[in-house]
């Protein structure tokens, strides 16, 4: 059954004016804002990434980046993984990381994937293939652990 999604990635060059502006409005009203973490979204890694785009009737409703191997890791990389809070309980999250790891995988082949997963997420992500991989650390005031997927 479909859900009615429509996934696109895209490289940054790719993104129009709309897509860049929905997926920075997205990432900070669920990181900065919700999550209370003031923090700085834009890295400098957004433009040699790849952007998964979920979006239902022109509303962005899921987004991940998709980061190369030794950007942020040695390994590839999923990131800045966030759905719309209006869709929290629909699955919506686990169809995103179906869709990431498979996107990945056609950018770059089948490899290890490294996350930086906030800590209380472990089990979401174990669902996806993903192991600790470390201890947790602090980061922006959230506890994270290292994931990997091999």
């Amino acid at each position: 059954m479909s859900d009615g999604i429509n996934w696109r990635c895209l490289p940054f060059d790719a993104l129009s004016p709309q897509a860049l502006y929905d997926l920075l409005r997205l990432r900070t009203e669920v990181f900065v804002i919700e999550q209370n973490c003031v923090f700085q979204d834009m890295d400098g890694a957004d433009p040699a990434c790849h952007h998964l785009l979920g979006t239902r009737d022109g509303a962005l409703l899921a987004y991940a980046r998709l980061v190369p191997a030794a950007l942020k890791f040695p390994e590839a990389s999923i990131g800045r993984v966030v759905s719309d809070p209006s869709t929290r309980g629909t699955g919506l999250g686990h169809r995103l990381m179906q869709e990431a790891v498979t996107q990945l995988q056609t950018l770059w082949g089948e490899q290890p994937v490294r996350i930086g997963a906030q800590a209380h997420l472990q089990g979401f992500y174990r669902q996806h293939g993903f192991e600790p991989d470390g201890p947790i650390y602090l980061e922006d005031g959230i506890d994270h652990i290292e994931m990997l997927r091999r």
